[in-house]
């Protein structure tokens, strides 16, 4: 009795600490935040140093940045190697703007009080079903990166960093070689196109978005040696899509838009679609029920979309659906596999 009384004693310590876990995530997010502006990870870079010496080239107070630095530590963004001696780990490097696979941007975006003032209201989002960004700023979360270019190329950058997962895997798991054209639907600035355009040298590219979103698309394919054979067209994509593909990608588009707005860009890819084309839609496909071994990460995103544009992540039967309405028929789903947490939905004509 003694040792199931134990047992059952430790059980409920341990979801206590999950709870309160999960009840400093927000003080978490604000402490990756201000490691960000003060240079944290920057000013360590790939030395030990003591904070104090970390304090002076910051401007904080020596006590405080040893605070800082602890909490850093706890959450595993850098180590104490010794009293007030700290080290950057793996995981913290990634917020080095210099490092080559950076999460700096993407992790600016989601800490940046724009990202998350609008989740004050989640609750108001659940009991209407409608977004509550614009309730805040005034305008839709679009618009509001349009009307600020510094934030636009920001978002940019951000959104490139969270490809690199989809982009180091999709070339490989897609079979693109019965293809002759690629045309990315809301590609950004070209991460994803320009990995499989290198994978696939019989491929040309094209990359559609608005003027905004193609901003830092030029240097991307400069710097992968792909000007000549991707081009980049500026447009809406609720009004048409370019013809002339015979592949139409999109990646984490689909999820931004209600359903309608999303039937509506679908019908356009299907108009221009040639006999044996496809569309691909890379997302994550919700299981039916919550895997509880499964990303959590996936169901907060959801929330995201809900509270700050509106959109939504799917099953595949819900993709089917939309598919469906948009005269596509849903083919296939692959799981892109490990480090993306992404699938492929692959459709052709109905």
């Amino acid at each position: 009795m003694r040792a199931g009384a134990r047992e059952a004693g430790a059980a409920e310590a341990e979801a206590r600490m999950r709870v309160i876990r999960l009840l400093f995530g927000g003080m978490a997010v604000q402490t990756v935040r201000a490691a960000q502006r003060l240079r944290v990870v920057e000013l360590l870079g790939d030395k030990e140093r003591p904070a104090a010496e970390v304090a002076a080239e910051a401007g904080t107070q020596v006590q405080g940045m040893t605070r800082l630095l602890r909490a850093l530590a706890g959450l595993g963004l850098v180590h104490e190697t010794a009293p007030g001696t700290f080290v950057v780990t793996p995981e913290g490097a990634l917020l080095d703007p210099g490092h080559p696979d950076s999460m700096a941007d993407l992790a600016a975006l989601f800490a940046d009080p724009t990202m998350l003032r609008a989740w004050e209201g989640l609750d108001d989002a659940v009991r209407t079903g409608e977004t509550v960004f614009g309730s805040v700023f005034g305008t839709d979360f679009f618009s509001y990166l349009k009307a600020r270019p510094e934030r636009s190329a920001q978002f940019n950058r951000a959104m490139s960093q969270s490809t690199r997962g989809a982009a180091d895997v999709l070339p490989e798991r897609y079979d693109f070689g019965r293809f002759r054209t690629v045309a990315d639907i809301g590609g950004g600035n070209g991460t994803l196109l320009s990995a499989v355009l290198r994978a696939h040298r019989n491929l040309t590219g094209l990359v559609y978005d608005t003027e905004e979103g193609l901003a830092q698309a030029p240097a991307t394919l400069e710097r992968h040696g792909l000007a000549g054979r991707c081009s980049l067209v500026a447009g809406d994509f609720f009004r048409s899509v370019p013809e002339g593909a015979d592949l139409y990608l999109m990646k984490s588009i689909i999820h931004d838009w209600p359903d309608d707005r999303c039937v509506t860009l679908l019908g356009h890819c299907r108009a221009a679609l040639p006999p044996g084309g496809r569309v691909l839609i890379v997302e994550p496909v919700l299981p039916e029920t919550v895997d509880p071994q499964g990303p959590g990460v996936t169901y907060l995103g959801d929330l995201n979309m809900l509270v700050n544009v509106g959109g939504r992540e799917r099953t595949r039967a819900e993709f089917e659906e939309l598919c469906g309405r948009a005269g596509l028929s849903v083919l296939s789903v692959t799981p892109l596999g490990a480090p993306s947490s992404f699938s492929v939905v692959e459709a052709g004509a109905a």
